[in-house]
């Protein structure tokens, strides 16, 4: 008799790959991609029994004792792990608690945040953003302008003196610039802060002959800028030319200044470069959607040597993500 087996296939996945995380940065220019456990093992393997201690089994130093409690060279705290810059010698304080204390961290990104239960009280532990090492605890009684005071251990953290040679790891990323005015910039910048490998984007004005000029200066129409996203990326993971191609299919390139609904030069179309190799690459895009057909009339982008940028309000960074609020500017990246 017949009997029918069932197979059933099983797919295990090595650590690495179903560890493997997308790029991230600090938009101080830091990957802070959280490490694997394959890629934390050997780094903890050079530390000693005490700093694993605190730095994996949330322990705690003895007060007055750590090695850089009275520190006051200038200079960064870096994790004792993975070596991401953590905090910076100018929010350091003398706190009387018996840890070193500072006001704010080296970037936000770069600290994580976790509920310690533990002792009946509840506390806030602060952690390492790329490889998860207890850091000590975070407390709402600290100095102006932050009013915390992040408590930490000297065991996990490593100091590096100004001047000093630093490692790779503590580094920021060799990342480049460009810059991109396809309408209204909240759309622009918002759509391009999606992109893997993208580091940072801000909203500001760029090309026209008033300096420092407002919002309401670009909207007069009388100072020649245009509204630009100042794009940082990684060029090991996204390349310029693909950062093109993306703004390209962000808004209509044939509309002469003018985008959707918002019409005005500060709306105009442009790409303004840095180097001859952008200004080759953003010409080489345009020349093959021209001979694609893309569109029935020319493109009208203008092509540029990127003049001073101006930072726009804060009102304007990050608008869409704070707000809330949709643009007409097209997501590039489906």
């Amino acid at each position: 008799m017949f009997v029918p087996v069932l197979l059933l296939v099983i797919t295990i996945l090595s650590p690495t790959q179903s560890e493997i995380s997308m790029p991230s940065y600090s938009r101080s220019g830091y990957d802070i991609t959280p490490l694997t456990q394959e890629q934390l093992q050997p780094l903890l393997e050079e530390l000693s029994e005490e700093t694993l201690r605190i730095t994996q089994n949330a322990g705690t130093e003895q007060p007055f004792c750590g090695t850089l409690l009275d520190n006051k060279k200038d200079g960064f705290y870096a994790c004792v792990v993975c070596g991401l810059p953590l905090f910076s010698s100018s929010s350091k304080f003398t706190s009387g608690t018996g840890w070193p204390s500072f006001f704010s961290p080296f970037a936000p990104e770069h600290v994580g945040t976790k509920t310690d239960k533990k002792f009946n009280m509840i506390r806030v532990e602060i952690t390492c953003a790329k490889c998860d090492a207890h850091l000590g605890h975070v407390f709402e009684d600290g100095p102006k302008p932050t009013g915390k005071r992040y408590c930490l251990n000297s065991a996990s953290l490593h100091f590096y003196e100004e001047g000093e040679e630093v490692p790779t790891q503590s580094k920021p990323i060799e990342m480049e610039t460009a810059y991109f005015a396809g309408g209204c910039f909240w759309g622009v910048e918002h759509w391009f802060q999606k992109g893997v490998g993208v580091i940072n984007v801000e909203s500001g004005y760029m090309q026209g002959n008033t300096k420092n000029p407002t919002y309401g200066d670009i909207c007069s129409g009388t100072t020649g800028h245009a509204e630009t996203a100042k794009v940082m990326f990684d060029p090991k993971v996204i390349s310029y030319e693909t950062l093109v191609e993306a703004f390209f299919k962000m808004h209509n390139p044939t509309e002469m200044n003018r985008q959707g609904p918002d019409v005005g030069t500060q709306y105009r179309s442009g790409i303004w470069t840095t180097s001859q190799e952008q200004a080759k690459i953003a010409n080489a895009v345009i020349q093959d959607l021209t001979g694609e057909k893309k569109y029935h009339i020319p493109i009208v982008t203008e092509i540029e040597p990127a003049k001073t940028f101006y930072l726009a309000e804060e009102k304007h960074q990050d608008y869409i993500e704070t707000t809330g609020r949709t643009c007409h500017v097209a997501n590039p990246w489906e």
